[in-house]
């Protein structure tokens, strides 16, 4: 009777040293993609989204339009978000960004907006009484008022992203998710669970490295905790 063999490797176990040692670099590559498509794709997202947030805010009007838009996008499937945007971007990484932009939208937009509308009126009021003008009352008064709600958003919109990011293994753009989806195809344990691991790894100290963030730019807010 053959006696198992030692390598972890060869019983394909889920846990396993020996994976780690010897696809390490597969792994940084894999984790340094998975990083580059959210942290570009974010970045796109709060650009978009801000302006995006503040014209809703001054035109009324346009707050239902731009909240419904991005809703709309969010409540397409991943699958078929990718295959709309391919006849534009091709298979290339620019898909996935494109995609996990448009998904952010929503998550962004809602809460600058709630953000911007929680300022109190009369703070507005006693800005501009102050010889404020519009932009001035924009960028020292509404938006660090908002941050809260904005960094709220954003917490929410950058973990989504990571978890998303791995759909981009259809396209051969996953990051993380490109080592899941073939670790699953050839049933290869050690690296289905690694990477799914590092991805879980990768969410949580992103939330907890904006948490620290929020924390540090909103002292007002831990004055009125204390």
């Amino acid at each position: 009777m053959t006696a198992p063999p030692d390598d972890c490797l060869a019983r394909n176990e889920w846990i396993c040293g020996a994976y780690l040692d010897t696809r390490r670099d597969i792994l940084l590559d894999a984790v340094g993609q998975h990083l580059r498509l959210t942290v570009l794709s974010v970045l796109i997202g709060l650009a978009i989204a801000l302006p995006l947030a503040v014209l809703a805010r001054r035109w009324g009007w346009a707050a239902g339009p731009v909240l419904a838009v991005t809703t709309v996008l969010y409540t397409i499937p991943s699958l078929a978000m990718f295959s709309l945007l391919l006849p534009v971007y091709g298979l290339s990484a620019a898909l996935v960004v494109a995609g996990l932009v448009l998904y952010s939208l929503t998550l962004l937009v809602r809460n600058i907006l709630a953000g911007l509308r929680a300022v109190p009126e009369e703070t507005r009021q006693a800005a501009r009484g102050m010889g404020y003008g519009p932009v001035r009352l924009l960028l020292t008064v509404e938006l660090p008022l908002a941050l809260p709600a904005a960094m709220a958003g954003l917490r929410i919109a950058t973990v989504s992203a990571v978890s998303l990011a791995t759909v981009g293994a259809i396209v051969g753009f996953g990051g993380l998710g490109n080592l899941i989806y073939s670790g699953m195809n050839t049933y290869f344990k050690a690296q289905v669970l690694t990477a799914s691991v590092l991805c879980v790894v990768i969410a949580v100290a992103a939330d907890l490295l904006l948490l620290g963030l929020q924390w540090l730019i909103t002292p007002w807010t831990r004055a009125k905790r204390g």
